[in-house]
């Protein structure tokens, strides 16, 4: 049975799976200009390392332990291990570490992480097959064009409903994807499509335990096997989106969403480009992020310390709190989504980092006194609909009785309008990478990802993602920093939008 005759008596060309899967196979590489190409090898990069940080994390380390799971062997290399396995295993395994420490870039019309569905998935199948890292960059531009212009047709309806779009919505991308590299045709391609609408799962109930990465992990597997199926011959219905039981309608609800909106415009400009994407400095939910940066000014402009503050006030806009209001942290990674614990962080010890979301670390006591004494509430001048949705002020009252004040209505990471510089890629590139395989090796991975256009066989490159580490290998040093390729860091946006 063919797709013609699983959907008799419809236009099957004028389906939306059928529509998109058109975009999909003939997208053409040769829009892909320098900066969108930069754009998404940064993108890249930076997954490679959070996902080597990851990949020693306990939900990636429980997966790798339950029978059955990476037991095979294969060509796939598992990020951070000494283990080789199936696309399939290794996607699950590298997808879940990619987004285990939440360290990983997102976006607001996406409402959320739009690399992590892709770059698993894609490095586990240019491995296997032997493709070009230039394949795999073109790729990964397709799989963020297809899954956040498939967020602009049903958000902000689906996050809101409870859906982690990360997973929901990233799995078409996972398919967009995959389908470019392996060069599969529009009809494969949108019963490809059609497959993943039924495989697409995700709730944001699981925010803040160990099933959140494995949404990631299942998305970027389920993406995988749907390729792989309609590869193969599968057959699925091409209405599987616009069906009155289909996708949109199950997942969002009639009246909800619009279809069309996928395709105006569709890659002019390429989503890539866009100001709507960052990359996260902070190792925690990019939803508390514009709240740890105003905290960070207020300590760095006003030289406060902990001791002075009699009350914290955390004013952000409402879609970042349902989520992240959490004021009494019990675990490390409840401490990634609560806004109460990192801004306590930012003000205790000026900096959010990797260590503050490990072992007993989110029971500080210099922490617990700020919890004590922290109030959240959604800022009444941050309107619902509006097209800047990560905003945050943050009110310091001190036993003085003065009152600082900073607030800032729209900070989604470190983005194009205010990337972060070339050390601070490197540094947090390299602080991720070198658990999982050592200083020096992480030295040569990055050297060789910042050249990944010029690699022929992906899979001589996939091989520095293995640990090899030895005892008392030496740090690189910052004269050996390797200079990624980014937009410079000007002292207006340091000034007016960030303290680092």
């Amino acid at each position: 049975m063919d797709q013609q005759t699983t959907c008799a008596g419809t236009n099957v060309d004028a389906a939306i799976a059928r529509r998109l899967a058109e975009r999909i196979a003939g997208f053409d590489t040769r829009s892909i200009g320098k900066s969108a190409r930069d754009a998404a090898r940064i993108a890249i990069i930076d997954t490679v390392g959070v996902t080597l940080a990851g990949s020693q994390e306990p939900c990636t380390q429980i997966l790798l332990d339950v029978p059955g799971v990476a037991e095979a062997s294969g060509p796939c290399t598992l990020f951070g291990t000494t283990r080789k396995t199936s696309a399939l295993d290794a996607a699950l395994i590298n997808g879940t570490a990619s987004h285990a420490l939440d360290y990983d870039d997102f976006s607001q019309p996406f409402g959320g992480h739009q690399s992590v569905p892709l770059v698993a998935p894609l490095v586990a199948l240019a491995e296997a097959d032997k493709r070009s890292g230039r394949a795999l960059v073109d790729a990964y531009v397709v799989g963020i064009e297809t899954e956040i212009r498939l967020a602009r047709a049903v958000n902000f309806h689906h996050y809101d409903k409870g859906w982690h779009p990360t997973a929901t919505l990233g799995i078409f991308g996972t398919v967009a994807a995959a389908s470019h590299l392996l060069k599969l045709d529009e009809a494969r391609t949108a019963t490809a499509l059609a497959i993943a609408a039924s495989l697409a799962s995700g709730l944001k109930a699981n925010f803040g335990t160990m099933v959140k990465p494995l949404h990631v992990g299942q998305t970027c597997r389920n993406g995988l096997f749907a390729v792989s199926l309609a590869q193969r011959g599968y057959t699925a219905n091409a209405l599987a989106l616009e069906h009155k039981q289909g996708f949109f309608n199950a997942f969002n609800g009639p009246g909800t969403y619009d279809a069309e909106r996928i395709f105006e415009s569709w890659g002019e400009p390429l989503e890539v480009e866009s100001d709507t994407l960052g990359l996260k400095q902070f190792p925690c939910c990019g939803s508390t992020h514009p709240a740890i940066a105003m905290a960070l000014a207020l300590r760095q402009e006003s030289h406060i310390k902990p001791e002075q503050i009699e009350a914290v006030l955390i004013r952000a806009h409402r879609r970042r709190l349902p989520h992240t209001d959490n004021p009494q942290p019990r675990s490390p990674l409840a401490a990634k989504f609560s806004v109460q614990y990192v801004v306590a962080r930012a003000l205790v010890d000026g900096a959010v980092r990797l260590d503050h979301f490990e072992g007993d670390a989110y029971r500080d006591a210099r922490v617990q006194r700020l919890l004590a004494i922290t109030r959240t509430e959604p800022h009444p001048d941050m309107p619902e609909n509006s097209p800047h949705q990560f905003g945050a002020e943050v009110t310091l009252t001190l036993r003085d009785g003065n009152a600082l004040t900073r607030r800032i209505d729209n900070l989604i990471g470190r983005g194009p309008s205010n990337p972060m510089s070339a050390n601070e890629l490197w540094e947090k590139f390299e602080d991720c990478a070198k658990r999982a395989i050592g200083p020096s090796e992480a030295l040569s991975l990055y050297e060789r990802l910042e050249a990944i256009d010029e690699v022929d066989d992906f899979s001589t490159l996939a091989r520095l993602l293995m640990k090899r580490a030895l005892p008392g290998a030496s740090r690189p040093t910052a004269a050996h920093a390797p200079q990624p390729i980014a937009r410079p860091l000007n002292a207006e946006s340091v000034e007016t939008s960030w303290v680092p």
